[in-house]
């Protein structure tokens, strides 16, 4: 095995254990065993666990990036990308289990590993932030193409959009109730955003994955 996929190994592996269990429960052991791989080889590539997640949610922004790429291209209208993020929460962040809805891995093992974790702190920061930056750019084309009531700040309507989100899936996790998220979280999205009622729930996605993951309808 070269040293290059020893190292994705130990990514991925960190990524899958991290999503199906916490930050505190999974240690280098574990992450070791499960890779296939020595604890030599593990701190080759990474000193800490600390610093193989923040490499493992590096890796994991490369992919989320091209999906959001994929979602807000411009080929889409701005209606087609705002239902295409929604599309994209449904199937990555709740699933149709609702005993076991995934959320947000990272931002849940952040709130894990405690605020004295500063590179955990600030990769998850990092990673917001260029979340966010998508959202912005839809939202001033939301307004540029005068499909909201009122002109509001981009940037804090992206953060907005991103607090209501994950408030709404941790909400989720504790009712174990995901016919609620479905129906509320556009609706919400649609408040905050302020988007004409005439639009609302006018538009389906075109997200390409959407046909593959069984699209879910609102």
């Amino acid at each position: 095995m070269s040293t290059t996929d020893t190292r994705t190994i130990l990514l991925e592996t960190a990524l899958n254990l991290i999503w199906n269990s916490n930050y505190n429960s999974v240690g280098v052991n574990e992450i070791c065993k499960q890779a296939g791989v020595t604890k030599g080889s593990f701190y080759h590539h990474f000193e800490s666990k600390a610093q193989l997640f923040c490499e493992a949610t590096s890796h994991y922004w490369e992919e989320v990036r091209r999906d959001l790429d994929n979602i807000f291209s411009p080929i889409n209208s701005p209606l087609e990308q705002l239902e295409n993020w929604l599309q994209f929460i449904f199937i990555n962040k709740v699933g149709e289990d609702q005993e076991n809805i995934p959320g947000c891995a990272f931002f849940t093992a952040g709130m894990q590993a405690g605020c004295g974790e500063n590179r955990i702190n600030e990769t998850l920061q990092l990673m917001t932030e260029r979340s966010a930056k998508y959202n912005q750019a839809l939202v001033r084309r939301l307004l540029n193409d005068n499909y909201l009531q009122e002109a509001k700040d981009p940037e804090q309507l992206a953060r907005l959009m991103q607090q209501y989100v994950q408030g709404a899936i941790m909400h989720s996790r504790v009712t174990r109730d995901i016919s609620n998220i479905r129906k509320d979280l556009p609706e919400g999205i649609y408040r905050i955003l302020s988007l004409k009622p005439e639009y609302w729930f006018s538009t389906k996605p075109t997200w390409p994955c959407a046909e593959e993951n069984k699209v879910i309808t609102t």
